[in-house]
């Protein structure tokens, strides 16, 4: 898949491990493995704005589109 999310850059960023990330999101940790893996199909926005509100950061921060 050409989006590739980059949770693991900013946790590392912030220095926040996934555990809390996802408690502070409202994730599982399992569904933060499966986002940070690359094996999720799809990111409500809803979700998406939590993850940016948590980690302080941009969309595009967490997204990125790389050629096949």
């Amino acid at each position: 898949m050409p989006i590739v999310v980059r949770i693991d850059v900013e946790l590392a960023r912030q220095k926040m491990s996934v555990g809390e990330f996802a408690d502070r999101v409202g994730l599982t940790p399992a569904n933060v493995a499966v986002l940070k893996n690359g094996r999720a199909k799809a990111v409500r926005f809803s979700t998406l704005e939590a993850m940016c509100r948590v980690l302080n950061c941009q969309p595009g921060d967490l997204l990125e589109f790389v050629e096949d």
